[in-house]
Order: C-alpha cells, then structure tokens, then sequence
C-alpha cells in the first residue's frame, strides 16, 4: 500500500503559508540582562533624575532670590557698604547737630536783641521824659515858689496793677531841702458801689516818704483788689500832714 504523499506535501505547504502570511502569530524578542549590569544602569539612571532635581532646585532658589549663602566676597562687599553708609549717616547727624546748635543760638541772640531793643525803648522813654522835665524846669527857676507836680501819668498795667509815674519840683532862687511824704487816692468802682482806696497802708508809708531840693521822679505800682475798675488817680504831696501840692488823673 503506498503513502499519500501528495496530501502530506498540501498540508506542509499550508503551514508554511500560514507562518509568513498577516494572520501568523506575533513574535516576542527578549534580550535577558545579568542582574549586575541592570542594578548598575538602574543606579545610573537615580543618579542622572538627582542631579536634574537638584540642578532645578538651585535654579528655582536663584531665580527667586533664595539662593545658597553668599560667598566671603559678596560678604565683605555688603560689609564695606554698611561701613560706609554709617559713616554717612554719622555725618549727616553731626551736620544736624551743629545746625541745630546754630539755631539755638541765633534764636538765643535774637531773644538778646529783642530784650536789648526793649530796654532801650525803655531807656529812650525815660530819657525823653527827663528832657521834657528839664524843659519845664527852666522857666520855673525864676517862677513862683513851692513844690509842684510836673509831670503825672497813671495806666492799668494789667486789671491786678496800676502803674503811676509822676515828677515833683520846689521851685524859687532859695530854697531848701524838701522833706515829706505823699499820697494816692483811688476813685474805684467796686461791687457795683463807688469806693475810694487810699495808699499808702500804715504798713508801707515808709515807701512814700519824699526828700529833695530840686525836684524827684517818683514811680510804683499799686494792687488793685479784685472786681474793682479805677475810674481816676489823685496825688497829694504832704508835709507835715499839709497839703502842698496836688493833682488828678482820669483813667
């Protein structure tokens, strides 16, 4: 009996076919490794991933201001900027100083100056007074006798104090030395009532006494009580409790 070749022959023929044509299984090809050779690539790669997480790292601190500590030159550059802003500053502070100082003393001799121009002023009111005095003195040298009151003025300093000012003369070719005493009355309205007060109290009539031969100024302040308004000033010039001369002012 003879083998069926042909039918063995078909059957190879369609397996080949089948191997190379599109509907064949797929192939996998799979290189297998040592183990050593892959923990030593392994290691390469962990290595490469941390040198780029810490090359990002430092680029992300740097570009945000954070970078790593400053190295000694950018420190004694910083250093020697403070040195010299301090100096600065040291010296902005002394030229401050020595300006305020200079104020203060200009202020202080402008308060001089003021204080000078108000005693001059004061100085310059006296001294027209005294030539306003001498001015009447001389005609009165040959005039009649006596003591005569020249010049009197009476202001309200404040509503505490009355100031007064006031010349006195003894007038004829011979005469002596006055001696006495004077007195000031006070035309007030106090409380809503008219009043008079007279100066001086018993107490101070030792402040009131007058002693010359040609002629005297005499000036003071008085005390005024509270709630009172002076309404004007008379003077008297006493010797021996004789009135000699006297005058009024109205306020």
């Amino acid at each position: 009996m003879s083998t069926p070749k042909p039918v063995f022959k078909s059957l190879q023929r369609k397996l080949w076919l089948r191997r190379w044509s599109v509907s064949a299984p797929k192939m996998t090809i799979k290189s297998q490794l040592p183990w050593p050779l892959r923990a030593v690539f392994l290691a390469i790669v962990l290595g490469l991933g941390a040198a780029v997480a810490m090359w990002a790292y430092e680029a992300g601190r740097s570009f945000t201001g954070f970078g790593s500590g400053p190295s000694v030159e950018q420190f004694s550059s910083v250093q020697t900027q403070l040195l010299q802003v301090n100096k600065e500053r040291d010296e902005y502070r002394a030229t401050v100083n020595a300006a305020e100082s200079q104020l203060n003393i200009e202020k202080s001799l402008q308060a001089q100056l003021v204080a000078q121009i108000k005693s001059l002023e004061a100085q310059n009111i006296k001294l027209k007074e005294d030539l306003a005095f001498f001015e009447s003195v001389l005609p009165t040298e040959a005039g009649a006798q006596g003591i005569s009151i020249r010049r009197m003025k009476a202001e309200m300093e404040d509503p505490a104090h009355l100031r007064y000012r006031l010349l006195l003369m003894q007038g004829g070719k011979t005469v002596q030395d006055f001696n006495g005493n004077y007195q000031l009355i006070l035309n007030v309205v106090q409380n809503g009532k008219s009043a008079m007060i007279t100066f001086p109290k018993a107490e101070a009539t030792a402040d009131y006494r007058l002693s010359f031969r040609h002629y005297q100024r005499v000036e003071g302040v008085l005390d005024v009580p509270a709630n009172t308004v002076v309404k004007s000033v008379q003077i008297k010039v006493l010797e021996r409790g004789a009135v000699r001369a006297q005058q009024s002012e109205n306020l």
